[in-house]
């Protein structure tokens, strides 16, 4: 029987159609379109396949161009634009439909050993003291529309532990700062290029979202338009994904209908693994915010 973890690396072990073609099978997480993390995820994949020597992804920036449709599967096409002696540079499109729905741009780069200096990790609960959101969502099953009751409170593959919850229905204004731990729930091969996709898989998650926190506004409000634009990680050190790593988010500026969020990815031990930047849509239609 496979777990839902096995279902994730299945997803993201695209099937290859022709020299740099690949094609990806999508998930439902309860929303309507294609979770950006997951196109992402598979995009940086699509490159790394093509990358025939010992480097690793450090730098990977997408643009999300129109929503990605859950039904249908997605081809990535990769352009192999360069293989220097210490980098390799790929760009990745996505296709649905004959329309490309997000492109990205990654950069891989051969180990070497250089300074290391980094921000000290925020001082949060530990993630054993915490309940997982999964739990928490489970709790206020009632709450959920029927029509996504299912989805949103079906086993993950990865665990998601905030710090300080939101209730996804009655949003109160707090600062646009967020901790979250998360972990891949078993136990995962060792290949880099895996951690680095499960990683980059959920480093979409409740990014955006935290620009809404200082507005008192819900993810969950009606007329409520989120959309990310773009998605832009840097991975700075080997990691594994299976486990615990703190995601701390803060949202610095909105403006214009749109949001901006950044975070920091660290071990459990402390070490920073990688930063994160986003900037979304965030339309309000006839929503009114305390």
């Amino acid at each position: 029987m496979t777990t839902p973890l096995d279902d994730l690396l299945t997803l993201l072990d695209l099937e290859p159609l022709e020299v740099n073609i690949y094609r990806g099978l999508n998930r439902d997480i309860g929303s309507t379109r294609v979770f950006g993390g997951q196109v992402f995820a598979q995009a940086l994949v699509a490159a790394r396949r093509t990358v025939d020597e010992a480097r690793e992804a450090h730098s990977v920036h997408g643009y999300f161009i129109l929503p990605g449709d859950l039904k249908a599967p997605i081809v990535y096409f990769v352009d192999r634009l360069r293989d220097g002696s210490s980098f390799a540079t790929r760009r990745v499109t996505a296709i649905q439909h004959g329309q490309a729905i997000f492109n990205l741009s990654a950069s891989f780069h051969r180990s070497e050993d250089g300074l290391v200096h980094q921000a000290p990790m925020p001082d949060v609960p530990p993630p054993e003291s915490l309940p997982s959101e999964l739990t928490l969502l489970r709790e206020m099953a009632e709450r959920i529309p029927e029509s996504y009751r299912e989805v949103w409170t079906q086993d993950r593959p990865i665990d998601f532990r905030p710090v300080d919850p939101v209730d996804p229905f009655q949003a109160d204004v707090r600062p646009p700062v967020r901790h979250l731990w998360f972990r891949a729930i078993g136990n995962m091969p060792d290949e880099l290029l895996l951690h680095q996709s499960v990683l980059a898989y959920a480093s979409d998650y409740a990014l955006l979202t935290t620009a809404l926190l200082p507005h008192g506004v819900s993810y969950r409000q009606p007329g409520l338009q989120l959309a990310s634009l773009d998605h832009s990680l840097w991975l700075h050190r080997p990691f594994r994904a299976d486990e615990w790593m703190l995601y701390a988010m803060d949202s610095p500026v909105s403006y214009g209908a749109r949001g901006f969020s950044r975070g920091s990815i660290y071990s459990q031990t402390g070490e920073l693994i990688a930063s994160v930047a986003q900037e979304g849509l965030v339309r309000l239609r006839n929503v009114t915010a305390p």
